[in-house]
């Protein structure tokens, strides 16, 4: 699949599919994720942080190919696609990652930062279905046309996977995030689930052809 350019304002970025040794900065992207939205996602940051880096790299390269689960990611479009500079797996301040809930993560210099994340994964019961997750861009990119890519990312690979269908989850009450995705074409199917963790939390499903 071709990386996909993110052109709409000033800033530049390119989605591609995740490679292996995007690990780290796929870590610390995810604990900014974690601290950003915590009620968009299924763990919380003190359990992410404590997770080592070698279930982070592992989980990386089983995404990076295959079509049962993809994740894609956003770089700065001047950022090289080789590996990050070696680091120690576990050690604080090393990769700008924490590895536990007491470590404070060093900021990785922009040029080297993943900048936004989507993934997509069969949905159990529905093979047409590609079910997209942990969408995020983070907050300096977001309006240039990334979150834009990064779904668009995730609908090639389930076209190309055979699955015409793409659907995602939302709080009820993230109106913010609703619209965005409207404006992607999504549609409110009108089901509601319980939040899987929060009980008190519901949240709606959309779905847009992919």
């Amino acid at each position: 699949m071709k990386s996909l350019p993110a052109t709409d304002g000033p800033r530049r970025a390119t989605v591609r599919r995740i490679r292996p040794p995007d690990a780290a900065r796929m870590r610390a992207l995810r604990l900014e994720m974690l601290a950003d939205s915590p009620l968009a996602f299924l763990e919380t940051l003190a359990d992410a942080a404590a997770r080592p880096h070698d279930e982070y790299a592992a989980r990386v390269a089983a995404c990076s190919t295959g079509w049962g689960t993809a994740q894609f990611v956003a770089t700065p479009a001047d950022h090289p696609a080789g590996p990050t500079p070696a680091r120690r797996p576990d050690g604080p301040g090393h990769g700008g990652v924490p590895s536990g809930p007491g470590d404070r993560p060093l900021r990785l210099p922009e040029r080297r930062r993943l900048v936004g994340h989507a993934g997509g994964t069969v949905l159990p019961g529905e093979p047409d279905v590609t079910v997209v997750f942990a969408v995020y861009v983070t907050p300096a990119w977001r309006g240039t046309g990334v979150l834009a890519d990064l779904i668009e990312g995730v609908a090639a690979w389930s076209r190309e996977c055979g699955r015409p269908e793409l659907m995602l989850e939302v709080v009820v009450g993230n109106d913010r995030a609703v619209r965005a995705y409207r404006r992607l074409g999504f549609t409110d199917t009108g089901v509601r689930v319980p939040h899987p963790t929060i009980p008190a939390l519901t949240e709606m499903q959309l779905r847009r052809t992919a």
